[in-house]
């Protein structure tokens, strides 16, 4: 891993351990710097804000980990290491959803979960004649209505199991996603 690498991840597990206890906003590049033996300039090197270096956690830690789910066999499960992701960073991210960091956490949850969203669509469709625009919008659509899912069970208290949760989503959006593609083919 190059310095720069180590030095990113140096300063993303600080603000994952510091925002354990406190809230993100009472977090201080300082704060940060101080607890990673750094100085001031080497942070704003590397990150514009501590916004910044949010969004790179949450860009670094999951996004990887779903890219072999991105297909309509394996979308629950990478739907699941969303939910899996949570739960391991529970204070990280809910600090984070009760914050003015929410919209890092929404970014990525609407980067991971419109990527594989997408992977699907464009598996089902491949042999289909449907505008670009089309997939793009039922990826859209239904990647908001799972990162809301996602949401309320933030909000909830993450009390229900992920695994039930994703059942009934699959049962529920079972040949969903082939309906609307044919709905549009028919519109091209």
């Amino acid at each position: 891993m190059a310095n720069s690498q180590i030095t990113k991840k140096a300063m993303a597990d600080v603000l994952k351990e510091l925002m354990k206890t406190k809230p993100l906003n009472k977090i201080s590049v300082q704060d940060i710097v101080d607890k990673c033996g750094l100085n001031r300039q080497t942070f704003y090197y590397h990150f514009h804000d501590i916004f910044e270096l949010l969004e790179w956690i949450y860009k670094k830690e999951a996004i990887e980990k779903i890219s072999q789910y991105k297909n309509y066999e394996h979308w629950t499960e990478g739907f699941y290491q969303v939910f899996k992701y949570i739960e391991d960073n529970k204070l990280f991210c809910m600090n984070t959803l009760n914050s003015l960091g929410r919209e890092h956490l929404e970014n990525y949850l609407y980067s991971v979960t419109y990527d594989l969203v997408i992977g699907v669509v464009y598996e089902i469709s491949r042999n289909m004649k449907v505008k670009e625009k089309h997939r793009e919008f039922i990826a859209n659509f239904y990647t908001l209505a799972f990162i809301g899912l996602i949401i309320q069970w933030m909000k909830k208290g993450m009390k229900e199991e992920p695994e039930k949760l994703i059942k009934d989503l699959s049962e529920l959006i079972e040949g969903n996603f082939m309906k609307a593609l044919q709905k549009y083919e028919l519109c091209d």
